[in-house]
């Protein structure tokens, strides 16, 4: 995360101007999520546009931040502030390379995973359940079809909402309170980690609107810990995670577009979530 900074931006486009880079040539992301968004973003802007390759190597970038056309950089200390949507000209995912994950780098991938079945594939989260143990030791027909659901997931709402004028601000839940978490911890939490607390967090909210039931908060929890994921964390104020939550990007016109769950499965966008209800949210998740 330390090197997604326009310093970073910088270098590549002297890399590129002093190799003689034209419009017929491309780039390839090989990496995790920061090499994507970041090559992403320089290739959205180099020469006003060349190709790019995503080629994700972690488990998170697979399923999420290699699809869909997103790119961008972190500014000061506010997430993703400055970027481009800008379509790879294709997305190679290899699974083999997962094999060269620690295990906790791994694990923060199912925080995007799970996100999937939450948001709008129940079908989804009940296989998850199902195949947690295969999953867990990297089976290779379970890790292949896993990627190719969640690719799925994403692509369907990326095709209806390119540029997240509606429905695609879905594939927020738990991040509103992810970033916020992630920004203040100084990114000792991996990303998947902080959307893990704060899905848990948005869950219970949910679940305090009467939106899903206790036994379906319950469920999120034991499924996110069978995936070795935080359901809490430690050490932070929870006034100071919720002021956080204002430099969030998703904001409109001064309200949070806030990701609430009408029943595992179906994912709605709440604009009306007050601050009392976010102290309270977070206050579940503190430990």
């Amino acid at each position: 995360e330390e090197y997604k900074n326009l310093d970073s931006v910088n270098k590549l486009y002297e890399y590129l101007i002093e190799s003689k880079f034209d419009r017929n040539d491309f780039l390839i992301a090989l990496g995790g999520g920061v090499v994507g968004d970041l090559t992403g973003y320089v290739a959205a802007t180099y020469l006003r546009g060349i190709s790019f390759i995503q080629m994700p190597t972690t488990l998170l970038s697979m399923v999420d931040s290699s699809i869909g056309g997103k790119t961008g950089v972190d500014f000061s200390a506010y997430k993703n502030m400055i970027g481009a949507f800008k379509q790879p000209k294709a997305v190679y995912i290899n699974t083999s390379t997962l094999k060269t994950l620690t295990p906790r780098l791994y694990h923060s991938g199912f925080g995007e995973v799970t996100k999937y079945g939450y948001i709008q594939d129940k079908e989804f989260d009940q296989w998850l359940i199902e195949h947690t143990n295969e999953l867990m030791d990297m089976d290779s027909d379970a890790l292949e079809y896993m990627i190719y659901r969640s690719c799925e997931n994403k692509r369907i709402v990326v095709e209806e909402d390119p540029t997240e004028k509606g429905v695609r601000a879905t594939l927020n839940f738990g991040h509103t309170l992810g970033h916020a978490i992630e920004k203040l911890m100084n990114f000792e939490l991996l990303h998947g980690e902080c959307v893990s607390i704060g899905m848990v967090a948005s869950a219970y909210m949910s679940y305090k609107r009467n939106m899903i039931s206790k036994d379906e908060l319950e469920c999120i929890k034991k499924t996110l810990q069978a995936f070795e994921l935080p359901v809490l964390v430690k050490g932070l104020d929870k006034q100071a995670v919720v002021e956080t939550t204002k430099n969030d990007k998703k904001m409109d016109a001064g309200k949070i577009k806030f990701i609430l769950l009408d029943g595992i499965g179906h994912a709605v966008i709440d604009s009306s979530v007050t601050r009392e209800e976010m102290l309270e949210g977070f206050q579940y998740v503190a430990e």
